[in-house]
């Protein structure tokens, strides 16, 4: 225990002395180097960053069962088919958009026509309340993982923007963390599974057997110490005001990041990393992670596990219940890739087995990271136009002769495309041409 406090004492540390060793100058290094508007919206809300661009935005107030008190943004189009769009751990709703309009998923959907819905968990900076409990002095507040994001966040955010929009059903989208939840919640409350057109889980994390990250360990013995119901990372400008101080701040910043989700330059836009900085992380509880570390250490997807006596207490067993995958009757879409080292090739394997509605399965081929699954420069050529047309397949209640897809990238200056048709016998075969 002491060993790991030592190892994070000693990063933390190392971002201090950068920030002493290379003092801003008169003329910043981020002046020097980016461009104002990319400053900007580094420390704009999600809401700011749609008036800025010239999206209608609204708040949404969403009260859950259990009284915590959610914000959800709308790229508002009334009357168009909605999609709820929800993010990964530390993150928020401006994760979909922070690329900008050309890039962002969120103006994409809006831009092909759909009212578009971006949720934030308990516990992220505009999700930060509740109706009796205060965040900053009552630790029950905190006592939550993304167990309760998926039993009472989802199912009231899904109420509120079908009751808003008259509609019935939505289609769905989950990051990392947003697909963890969306399986907890159509596994334990299975009568959500009919009010979703489609899944759309990118960077799926449920198994963890494989997970890669070389500071899974660090994780495990810093949760250790800190406990399970602790404010994790708050949104500050700390990471932002550090990592941007200079270009080797910047370096090293990246390096610690990459070692967790894994490594892709060419995916990433470089000019866009203040931006990233200045939104993620986002904040979230400990017990999130610790509940991710318990996935990993048992290899089951189960819900949090507490000592015995608690477990029986509140499970009516010693050990706490596997999450029953099998009444997920929602169509899904996975979306991975080789070098997520988070949500591996193998582990969306695993899950793909124990789904019994999985739609499509669509892995990429290349050096990607669950982040650029939603950042990346190529989403836009890559993965957005595969998004719409499954969307709107379907939406119009799915194809008519139905087989699974895979779809795969490879690494090269030219990129082949194989698709298998899941709405036809035949094999199509496209090339696009990019830059990496």
């Amino acid at each position: 225990m002491q060993h790991a406090n030592s190892r994070w004492s000693y990063l933390f540390r190392l971002l201090y002395l950068i920030g002493q060793l290379w003092p801003t100058s008169k003329a910043s290094y981020l002046e020097d180097n980016y461009p104002a508007s990319v400053i900007e919206d580094a420390h704009l809300t999600t809401l700011q960053l749609l008036s800025k661009y010239k999206y209608p935005g609204e708040l949404h107030i969403v009260t859950t069962e259990d009284k915590y008190v959610l914000q959800v943004h709308r790229i508002a189009r009334p009357g168009a088919k909605p999609v709820l769009l929800v993010h990964g751990l530390e993150d928020s709703s401006a994760s979909w958009i922070i690329m900008g309009p050309h890039s962002g998923l969120g103006y994409y959907l809006f831009d092909a026509g759909y009212d578009v819905w971006m949720g934030n968990a308990r516990g992220n900076r505009y999700s930060r309340a509740h109706v009796k409990l205060n965040p900053d002095t009552d630790k029950a507040f905190w006592s939550f993982s993304w167990h309760e994001i998926g039993v009472y966040d989802l199912p009231a955010m899904i109420d509120t923007v079908l009751n808003k929009t008259g509609y019935k059903k939505l289609s769905y989208f989950g990051h990392s963390q947003g697909t963890t939840t969306f399986f907890v919640m159509a596994s334990s409350r299975p009568e959500y599974n009919s009010k979703v057109h489609v899944m759309n889980a990118l960077a799926p994390a449920v198994f963890m057997e494989h997970v890669k990250t070389p500071l899974s360990g660090m994780a495990i013995n810093l949760l250790k110490v800190i406990g399970d119901q602790y404010e994790l990372t708050r949104h500050s400008y700390l990471f932002y005001n550090q990592c941007t101080r200079s270009a080797e701040a910047m370096r090293l910043c990246l390096f610690f990041a990459w070692k967790v989700i894994g490594k892709n330059v060419a995916e990433l836009n470089m000019t866009m990393v203040p931006v990233i900085f200045g939104h993620f992380p986002a904040g979230a509880n400990s017990k999130q992670g610790q509940h991710y570390l318990q996935v990993l250490q048992s290899n089951r997807f189960c819900a949090y596990n507490y000592c015995t006596t608690e477990n029986q207490r509140i499970y009516g067993r010693a050990t706490p219940p596997d999450y029953p995958l099998e009444k997920i009757t929602a169509p899904v879409a996975l979306y991975d890739d080789q070098n997520d080292y988070l949500s591996t090739v193998d582990d969306v394997k695993r899950l793909m087995k124990r789904l019994p509605n999985v739609v499509l399965k669509y892995k990429i081929n290349t050096k990607s990271n669950p982040i650029e699954m939603i950042w990346g420069i190529h989403l836009r050529s890559w993965i957005q136009p595969q998004i719409l047309q499954l969307l709107q397949i379907w939406e119009a209640g799915g194809p008519q002769n139905r087989t699974n897809v895979t779809t795969e990238f490879t690494e090269q200056t030219s990129h082949t495309t194989q698709t298998e048709n899941p709405f036809t016998d035949n094999t199509a075969q496209t090339d696009a041409t990019t830059d990496i």
